[in-house]
């Protein structure tokens, strides 16, 4: 089969390649380097057909679609935050996008997608761990608005044309590669000052953290498992953690003691849209035989080793 991988340049996309490589898939990537990097795909660069172009341009989607079998639908701006600065670059990179993938699909008639969402989408879950079919949907972020669109939109499109998708909605991903998120922000404030650390939030918010590993063979599994039309999986590890434990991690792993100074943030939020407590519910995808190897803990600590060797 040929798979066509969108942001697969970027920190989840780049680890996905690698597998479905391994696999034998034969791979198209199509990245605008926004948040990608080159480097994450230059040892597959004589395997790989690249694109390097944009999904707002539907022309580039026309050339990556080429003989592809199914689609892996990752690329969209990843940075949750930003939605309350420049909500249009939300709406563009991850609704709009989607849009316009959706519609090069139907005409060339590729049918099978998988789509990247987010825990985001459940917003303040008061039911946790949350379960896939939990609701209503009330996300409390721009992003987590536009992954629940861009799941509606695909809903639509596999109903309406035919089509099928697995939709992986991600607890907080974490490992080799990761260029945003809360141990990267750590690790950059203390190079900056090792002596202090700004916490946002008040540092009672608690996650639940996925290593990358995990994270990839949940998709190829979930892939393989899929009996629906949509089919949707939560993927996260069974556990969670507070960030101020993940600032005594990368504190540990830098070794240094620094004074913790928590802004306080929106209700103890660490920003806008920030969820304050996700843990996701992943008996389904457990129930069919897969489950984590890894915690939070451990996700976080071997994300940290590897990050504080690659941060100046």
């Amino acid at each position: 089969m040929k798979a066509l991988v969108t942001g697969g340049a970027g920190f989840i996309g780049s680890h996905l390649i690698d597998a479905l490589l391994a696999k034998g898939y034969e791979v198209a990537c199509i990245d605008n380097f926004s948040s990608g990097r080159k480097e994450f795909i230059e040892k597959n660069l004589d395997k790989i057909e690249l694109i390097e172009g944009d999904l707002l341009n539907r022309q580039d989607i026309k050339k990556a679609l080429d003989g592809c079998d199914i689609v892996f639908h990752l690329a969209a701006n990843p940075d949750v935050r930003v939605g309350a600065v420049n909500p249009k670059l939300h709406f563009n990179n991850n609704i709009i996008a989607t849009y316009n993938l959706l519609e090069e699909m139907r005409e060339k008639g590729v049918k099978k997608i998988a789509f990247t969402s987010s825990s985001t989408v459940y917003g303040d879950a008061t039911v946790i761990p949350t379960p896939e079919d939990y609701g209503p949907l009330i996300p409390i972020s721009l992003y987590g608005a536009s992954k629940l669109a861009a799941e509606a939109l695909i809903c639509s499109y596999c109903h309406t044309f035919d089509m099928e998708t697995v939709i992986y909605r991600f607890a907080n991903v974490v490992g080799p590669r990761s260029t945003h998120g809360v141990i990267y922000d750590f690790i950059k404030k203390l190079r900056a000052n090792p002596d202090e650390l700004e916490i946002l939030g008040d540092g009672t918010q608690k996650k639940s953290y996925l290593y990358i590993d995990d994270c990839i063979d949940a998709m190829l599994f979930g892939i393989e498992k899929a009996k629906e039309r949509v089919e949707i999986f939560n993927i996260g590890s069974e556990d969670w953690v507070e960030v101020k434990e993940i600032a005594d991690i990368v504190s540990q792993e830098m070794g240094l003691k620094p004074e913790y100074r928590f802004t306080g943030g929106i209700n103890g939020r660490g920003w806008k849209g920030d969820v304050k407590f996700m843990r996701l519910d992943i008996s389904k995808l457990k129930n069919l035989g897969w489950k984590p190897k890894y915690g939070s803990r451990e996700a976080i600590r071997m994300t940290a080793k590897w990050l504080i060797e690659e941060i100046e």
